[in-house]
């Protein structure tokens, strides 16, 4: 039986160089327990990123290995690169009634929204423009120019699916869209899947 304290999904996307994973550090302390879905991905490391806290990093075959075996929440390629979401910490997760925050793109938003359905918000978060989406991923530095052409191709793709999400975050003013982040999450705390409200229901009546 499903617990009435069971949890909720937030997901989160948008165009690399948004400001999404910035977002989520400024705001963690105020966003209640959550667990932040770590993706797994066949890409090599970058610098300074280690296995198990910014992805598990894995090669091509397993990662195929493990689509078939249905280990997988969502998966995409981004950039000629395997990323995914395995499905046990994120059940383990929900089962404790936390917030289980994803930092997906719109392909894996849709597959995730297929499967899990009204369990889930989501928040697309942006730049106000394109040309200042070009002005943060040059000023990152971390990324060639190629590199940098792939991503704003993609944002350019992205950006078509906003009608898709529950919440749009210009991210302008960083405080600003700290704060709208934080009014995101609590409200996807609040939303009941129809199998909690059902739950819940029964035991109103049953005065449980």
């Amino acid at each position: 039986m499903m617990p009435s304290s069971f949890g909720s999904v937030l997901i989160i996307s948008g165009p690399s160089g948004a400001g999404k994973s910035s977002l989520i550090k400024a705001a963690k302390d105020r966003i209640g327990d959550f667990y932040f879905s770590i993706s797994t991905t066949t890409r090599p490391p970058r610098e300074g990123e280690k296995d198990g806290v910014d992805y598990f990093f894995v090669d091509r075959e397993t990662f195929e290995a493990d689509i078939k075996a249905g280990e997988f929440l969502e998966y995409a390629q981004v950039h000629g690169n395997y990323y995914g979401t395995s499905l046990k910490p994120v059940r383990e997760a929900l089962e404790e009634g936390k917030l289980v925050i994803f930092d997906i793109d719109v392909q894996g938003h849709a597959i995730a929204r297929e499967r899990m359905g009204d369990l889930i918000t989501s928040v697309f978060v942006t730049t106000p423009s394109l040309q200042e989406l070009e002005r943060r991923l040059h000023g990152r530095g971390t990324d060639d120019e190629s590199i940098i052409k792939k991503r704003i191709d993609n944002a350019l793709v992205e950006i078509e699916y906003i009608t898709a999400y529950d919440f749009l975050i210009v991210n302008d003013n960083f405080e600003d869209a700290v704060d709208s982040f934080i009014a995101v999450a609590k409200a996807a705390r609040l939303k009941k899947g129809r199998k909690q409200a059902l739950h819940f229901i029964n035991e109103w009546r049953n005065g449980k």
